[in-house]
């Protein structure tokens, strides 16, 4: 088996593993479920870890390279309505086979899965190419940011309420394991080109530009749409009593999500082949990896959606109105907090960000703080989202004073930890939130007779806002414990050394 892909089948599972545990943990003490949706959701979770797996390995042999070529070859363009159109043009190629986004359209009522899933990719086209901009032109990051954050709060009062937390939530799926590997890679392309002092500093902040276009998009969505016509069907269960039963369940739905997949893929390998036909940035052998990538990139996401809209999305629905049915419906906040905890520390994405904090702050900030803090904001994210199901408490009220607060300390920490942060706001919100966590939310609002679209969704957009307050407060402490040792030392240089004192005693 190849290293990599062991090493990347592993960090699925881990991803999976505490949530299936869980489940069947509930299943036995609390919320019965019968043998064969038990035996249907592990071969979905099965699918699950090794299309993770696949896909992971081949975003990165493939995204990453191909990002920063891109990202260098648009520093020496000098057409500024070229970068633009060509900007615009791979966000909504790599937004449309993002897996995340896919998974959410499946679950939104009254838009139809293709329409939601341009109007995203265009908003992060859009951006994308305003991001690049950007690092073009040197535009301060935390001024736009606060800027396009107050054209938001201002947005969010005239569209329908029932649409905000979908908007919102949009903004956390698209960063995910396709599209961050990508952009970042743009991001260091891009500063690669520059010599300034600020080049790396200004190589983070694509992802948190490319995360606002979609917020945008779909709330001007929200005003042609309407969702209160919005006719919620449910995901049912598959009946099975033998194992026969489970492999057709699967092998039925396989060759649509093979279809899908192609069509989403392969529009990234044709813009790849013919910018290699064009520039030669890549060698025969360079070539031929990045081929091989998409390969596994197209059949891990194959697996992956397979196994999430037949086996685990499905479980995670019927748990949660059960759940919510039993009379014990306040037990999903300790539950979904659980699930939230474990799900954060297993994500690749955030060993990625605590690494890359750490390797900043050289160790001042460590890996493992960083992990913790992340792991209990998740986890007090989705506790949140748990409350706002059973009470029905606006998401307005916690998703704008958590960015009004997210802005107002990015004035006070080093510029660097801004991007980082905002870059961050989706890496927590990966594949596990919007097949699992989501799903969950879904069927218990079902079961409490709550509105959908204003109380299920939005613990995307929860649990992507927890990065952004967490990894600036690690950026004020980094910034504190910055002084204190600059302090120390200086008063170290103040103080007179040993000799001088020998020498001022002898003299008298």
């Amino acid at each position: 088996m190849n290293p990599k892909l062991k090493s990347k089948t592993q960090e699925s599972l881990s991803a999976v593993l505490p949530v299936t545990g869980i489940v069947l943990f509930l299943s036995i003490f609390l919320v019965p479920l019968e043998v064969g949706t038990i035996v249907i959701f592990l071969a979905g979770a099965l699918m699950l870890v090794v299309g993770m797996g696949m896909f992971q390995l081949g975003a990165e042999m493939t995204m990453e390279p191909l990002g920063e070529g891109i990202g260098v070859q648009i520093a020496k363009s000098k057409s500024i309505m070229g970068t633009i159109l060509f900007g615009v043009a791979m966000g909504i190629l790599i937004t449309v086979a993002e897996p995340d986004l896919q998974v959410l359209s499946e679950q939104v009522p009254a838009i139809p899965n293709i329409v939601l899933i341009l109007t995203v990719a265009l908003g992060v086209g859009l951006f994308l190419a305003a991001a690049i901009l950007r690092i073009l032109f040197k535009i301060n990051l935390s001024y736009l940011l606060m800027g396009l954050y107050l054209v938001l709060m201002i947005l969010s009062i005239f569209i329908p309420e029932e649409f905000l937390a979908v908007a919102f939530d949009s903004g956390g799926v698209t960063t995910g394991p396709i599209t961050v590997p990508f952009i970042m890679a743009l991001g260091i392309g891009l500063s690669s080109m520059r010599s300034d002092k600020n080049a790396s500093d200004d190589s983070f902040g694509l992802v948190a530009l490319s995360s606002v276009g979609p917020v945008l998009a779909v709330m001007i969505l929200g005003l042609v749409y309407s969702p209160k016509d919005a006719v919620y069907t449910a995901s049912e269960l598959t009946a099975v009593s033998t194992m026969q039963d489970v492999a057709h369940a699967f092998a039925v739905e396989l060759p649509k999500y093979a279809k899908e997949v192609m069509i989403s893929v392969l529009p990234i390998l044709s813009m790849y082949v013919i910018l290699q036909i064009k520039n030669r940035r890549h060698s025969r052998t360079q070539f031929l990896h990045i081929v091989i990538g998409f390969l596994y990139t197209y059949f891990g996401l194959v697996l992956f959606l397979c196994g999430v809209n037949v086996g685990f999305a499905p479980v995670g629905q019927a748990l949660g109105q059960d759940i919510a049915a039993s009379g014990y419906k306040w037990l999903l906040i300790p539950i979904g907090m659980l699930i939230g905890y474990f799900i954060v520390k297993a994500e690749p994405a955030i060993r990625i960000l605590n690494r890359q904090v750490q390797n900043v702050t050289s160790g001042t900030i460590s890996e493992k703080s960083m992990n913790v803090c992340l792991s209990i904001g998740v986890a007090f994210s989705v506790g949140l989202s748990m409350l706002r199901v059973i009470t029905g408490i606006h998401i307005a009220w916690i998703v704008i004073p958590g960015y009004i607060l997210a802005l107002i300390m990015s004035r006070f920490v080093p510029k660097i930890f801004v991007g980082i942060a905002f870059d961050s706001g989706g890496v927590a919100s990966g594949p596990m939130t919007s097949t699992f966590l989501l799903p969950l939310c879904i069927g218990a609002c079902g079961a409490l007779g709550g509105n959908l679209m204003t109380d299920a969704f939005g613990v995307v957009a929860l649990v992507a806002l927890t990065p952004l307050i967490a990894v600036q407060m690690m950026g004020l402490q980094y910034r504190w414990e910055l002084r204190k040792r600059e302090k120390d030392t200086v008063h170290e240089n103040a103080l007179p050394d040993d000799s001088d004192l020998i020498v001022e005693i002898e003299e008298e």
